[in-house]
């Protein structure tokens, strides 16, 4: 069952799509993501990238993140991302962007749009956790002191720096890895 974790719209039910096209990020690594990045949560500006559900966003949306932008290039996806954050009630909150990476990731960039947190969840094994960094980092869509998080299968191998993006920190969890980009040279603050 999908549902949200915690804050204001805790254990309200989301939808899935059927089939295995989508994998959600499992209540566990949810938690300890937003364990690990809970002080920057209230008042971001979130962006989810191959939002899949919209999990992640609503999380954080839940949490207290004033908006966040999805992307998900999957037109049936998007309709359960629209349908889980009218569920939610933060459709008000929430731009949804049925595009593929990096071109939508291109266009965010030339609207001048920066993030404090970033989130991507590629399908696992596919090879696009380090060509999304590098679409990330060649847009500036971070902000100074933003995060970047890469969910990735254990068997992934990042790299320590795409571009000006640097892994500040690593957690695994069973199968899963989380792993934190920050701009090189910002400064020392907590994930």
């Amino acid at each position: 069952m999908l549902r949200v974790i915690s804050g204001s719209a805790k254990k309200r039910r989301l939808k899935s799509p059927r089939g295995m096209a989508v994998r959600p990020t499992s209540d566990r690594v949810k938690e300890a993501l937003f364990n690990i990045t809970g002080s920057r949560i209230p008042g971001c500006f979130f962006l989810d990238l191959f939002a899949g559900t919209g999990s992640i966003g609503i999380e954080a949306l839940s949490r207290g993140a004033s908006s966040v932008v999805f992307i998900e290039n999957n037109s049936r996806n998007i309709q359960v991302i629209r349908e889980n954050l009218k569920s939610t009630g933060f459709t008000e909150k929430a731009r949804l962007i049925c595009q593929a990476l990096p071109p939508a990731l291109n266009a965010l960039g030339r609207e001048g749009l920066k993030f404090d947190l970033i989130f991507l969840d590629p399908p696992y094994l596919k090879d696009f956790e380090t060509s999304t960094l590098a679409a990330v980092a060649a847009n500036s869509l971070l902000k100074t002191e933003g995060r970047v998080i890469v969910e990735s299968s254990k068997k992934c191998v990042l790299p320590g720096r795409v571009a000006n993006l640097e892994m500040s920190r690593q957690e695994k969890y069973g199968d899963t890895l989380l792993s934190f980009y920050q701009i090189n040279g910002s400064t020392g603050v907590k994930n």
